[in-house]
């Protein structure tokens, strides 16, 4: 079988080693982790992976089987196509939102990035005693306005009554 991108999830039950027990059965798959991401939600484990393998889905699901066994675990394994994508271009800009917990914070401030045409490359949100914090990596498009895209964050942060910090990130640092 050729080699294929496989998307591989999981949630359940956070413990240590669920990192090292998923890449290990990947490597035993000769799968090449590609991409990866994963955090513990309120006591919940959850991971998104992209690996290249010349196994099938069925295979990866198989290979993960012994997580899933008690049921404190969940995997899905799906192929993915190539991504019809063109290679992003622009720079790359970190966006941090503080301030007392209400609804519609994500809603509002992505809104206004979409609308810029930035493309959101990373997210995370955590609410702890009161204050909800959003962190965010956020491509532009080349033709896009830094300058316009901060201002409309400002306002629609005021609107909100949270905080907002937008600044470059050096592009040597990625």
């Amino acid at each position: 079988m050729k080699d294929q991108i496989i998307a591989v999830t999981v949630l359940g039950d956070d413990r240590p080693g669920i990192v090292a027990d998923v890449t290990e059965a990947l490597a035993g798959l000769h799968g090449n982790l590609e991409d990866s991401t994963m955090t513990v939600l309120r006591g919940h484990f959850t991971m998104v992976l992209l690996v290249r393998t010349g196994a099938g889905a069925d295979a990866v699901e198989a290979a993960l089987h012994a997580l899933v066994a008690d049921g404190s675990m969940v995997v899905n394994a799906r192929v993915l196509g190539e991504s019809a994508l063109p290679a992003a271009v622009g720079p790359i800009y970190t966006l941090r939102v503080h301030g007392a917990d209400r609804s519609g914070i994500v809603a509002e401030i992505t809104r206004v990035v979409a609308r810029h045409g930035a493309n959101i490359v990373d997210l995370g949100t955590r609410l702890g005693a009161g204050l909800y914090v959003l962190t965010a990596k956020l491509q532009l498009p080349s033709e896009a306005s830094a300058a316009g895209l901060g201002a409309d964050l400002e306002s629609a942060a005021d609107e909100l009554g949270v905080d907002v910090h937008f600044s470059p990130i050096d592009g040597d640092v990625l």
